[in-house]
């Protein structure tokens, strides 16, 4: 990858689980723990069973933008390619958008956040 098509994924969820990985990107990711300021997180029921099957877990977490400047969110930070961008996308149910967000490290990636 070159730094023009180098895309960054934030995940604070099930999106760090190797399972999940794996049926949706067909590898394991490696990143680096970073965190997301302004952010608070909390859970929601997943009914798709399809992400279901893939994660395992009936509740996912999921954050949203917080009044408290101290609230931060801790996660990992994934480079990736613009087809796994699109199979997060897939995997991601419609209680999520994504959005670019900056990082405690100051780097922008993409993240799932309460549509």
């Amino acid at each position: 990858m070159t730094g023009t098509d180098r895309i960054l994924l934030f995940s604070y969820g099930t999106l760090q689980l190797e399972s999940v990985q794996l049926s949706s990107f067909g590898r394991k990711l490696t990143g680096n723990h970073d965190a997301m300021p302004g952010f608070k997180k909390a859970m929601v029921e997943i009914t798709d069973a399809d992400v279901l099957a893939k994660s395992g877990e009936r509740f996912h977490p999921i954050v949203s933008p917080s009044d408290d400047p101290n609230d931060s969110v801790e996660g990992m930070v994934f480079e990736i390619t613009a087809e796994e961008l699109a199979a997060a996308d897939r995997y991601e149910v419609a209680d999520y958008k994504r959005v670019e967000v900056k990082l405690r490290s100051g780097l922008k990636a993409w993240v799932y956040v309460k549509a």
